[in-house]
């Protein structure tokens, strides 16, 4: 089983919402922080939002103020509330764990914000 599975991708108007799931297994999830990473078409991957093992949390500028990351621990689970999106977050949404040199990786869900 893959340590880490994205979903809640999909088609999306703009001004619109979506929530990003990260399910995680077969390490200890509650030590990693973890991090949305995006990648657009034609462009280097972004980090998005992280959080801490500790519940710290940071985001791109680009998307302050609209979006939103959280953990649930019991839960093995990590989210993305996306809000407010705009066509410009079109991309492939990563899900990432780390710890030291440990380095987790889902196989991304698409994200396409069109009318």
């Amino acid at each position: 089983e893959a340590p880490l599975v994205e979903s809640g991708g999909g088609l999306v108007q703009p001004g619109g919402s979506l929530r990003l799931s990260c399910a995680a297994s077969g390490f200890a999830f509650e030590k990693y922080d973890m991090n949305w990473v995006r990648q657009a078409p034609g462009k280097p991957r972004e980090l998005v939002a992280s959080i801490s093992s500790g519940g710290s949390t940071d985001y791109a500028d680009s998307v302050k103020g609209r979006f939103t990351i959280s953990r649930d621990n019991a839960k093995n689970l990590m989210y993305l509330q996306m809000n407010r999106l705009k066509p410009e977050d079109t991309a492939v949404y990563y899900c990432n764990a780390k710890l030291l040199r440990v380095d987790y990786w889902g196989q991304g869900t698409q994200v396409i914000v069109s009318s």
